[in-house]
């Protein structure tokens, strides 16, 4: 993504099905090349906002919580390129709306620094995503890149806009 980044510490493409993802390369399965390429098919359809498509696979069982060898998660992809529908609906399905990638991101950072609106108010509304969480946090990246928006959707008063966070 295009936040500033923490160092990454994984070079391994293979995606993950734990509740909790795990920056450490050696606890993540190996799968075969057709888990491979369906995984890849998920991703797309996240970055893709094809909610319909997705929510098909997610009811016959793949985790909602499917990450990807950068630690992305759907709902990060989904975020990231401005579906709110999709985020939504893996949401309902019970995606972690805090999940942080290998580079310290989180899904709402993402879709601040992107300046989707809709998509950071599903994730805090619906999601009660937690601003602060990773590097940049949310808050953070609202000041950073002046989305006044999504300051307003945080609850940050607008006296505070000009100061950051700490």
């Amino acid at each position: 993504m295009g936040l500033p980044q923490a160092p990454t510490t994984s070079s391994d493409p293979t995606p993950t099905t734990s509740q909790t993802p795990s920056n450490n390369p050696t606890d993540r399965p190996q799968l075969p090349p057709e888990a491979l390429e369906l995984a890849s098919k998920l991703f797309d359809l996240a970055r893709a906002g094809d909610t319909a498509s997705l929510s098909q696979y997610l009811s016959a069982g793949v985790p909602a919580n499917l990450t990807n060898h950068k630690g992305d998660t759907l709902l990060m992809l989904a975020a990231y390129h401005g579906n709110a529908e999709t985020v939504r609906a893996l949401i309902e399905k019970g995606a972690d709306v805090n999940a942080i990638n290998d580079r310290g991101q989180s899904p709402i950072a993402g879709a601040v620094f992107k300046g989707y609106d809709e998509v950071v108010k599903v994730l805090v509304e619906e999601g009660r995503a937690d601003v602060h969480a990773g590097q940049p946090s949310a808050v953070q990246a609202a000041h950073m890149f002046k989305r006044e928006g999504c300051l307003r959707i945080f609850g940050v008063e607008e006296g505070e806009w000009s100061v950051g966070e700490q």
